[in-house]
């Protein structure tokens, strides 16, 4: 089975990450898509995250309903940060019978050379990239590249976690279960 690795913080997930997923399921090759929750990504400040088990809970929350989505955390048993490139050994290892491929925005595309052992993940790996404003895609990397047209969304978790702080509505922005837990659990307030 080809299944699309989406990784990210997710701090928290919003509607822009679901859509993107719901575009590739729909009109790619992919299969099912595991989002991979980071509990520390390398390149992301520590300070501004919510706890893990928490982002990892409203993950779920986000997508319970939908059987062709997967929440993992298998990167929060591994070394931090949390790097992609092993990730992928242990997911190779844990199911060889899956074809997995990576999905991640052209902002994170340009910055691919810079990512831990990168040329063993464009060697191995499909990588599906999906337009991010500001952020042309090229491929210099000659990487196996599948550009995915999903809709341009300016939704983003730093623009939410501001909100909140400032009281402001996130309604419309992340899915209602998940805008609940957030409020419930006075998340991102300080």
């Amino acid at each position: 089975m080809n299944i699309g690795l989406y990784f990210g913080s997710f701090n928290p997930v919003h509607n822009g990450h679901l859509i993107i997923a719901n575009e590739l399921l729909n009109d790619s090759a992919i299969e099912k898509i595991w989002f991979i929750v980071s509990p520390q990504n390398p390149f992301k400040a520590n300070s501004t995250l919510l706890n893990e088990y928490s982002r990892l809970h409203l993950m779920k929350l986000a997508t319970e309903d939908d059987p062709r989505i997967r929440i993992s955390d298998i990167e929060f048993s591994l070394p931090r940060p949390s790097y992609t490139a092993v990730t992928l050994v242990h997911l190779q290892e844990k199911y060889p019978e899956h074809e997995f491929s990576i999905i991640m925005g052209s902002d994170s595309f340009q910055n691919l050379h810079k990512w831990k052992n990168f040329e063993s993940i464009i060697k191995h790996h499909s990588i599906f990239v999906y337009p991010r404003p500001g952020f042309a895609i090229s491929n210099e990397l000659g990487a196996k590249l599948v550009q995915v047209s999903a809709p341009l969304l300016e939704i983003s978790s730093t623009r939410i976690r501001q909100l909140i702080r400032d009281g402001k509505s996130i309604r419309y922005m992340v899915p209602e279960k998940v805008r609940e837990e957030i409020e419930k659990g006075h998340y991102y307030r300080k």
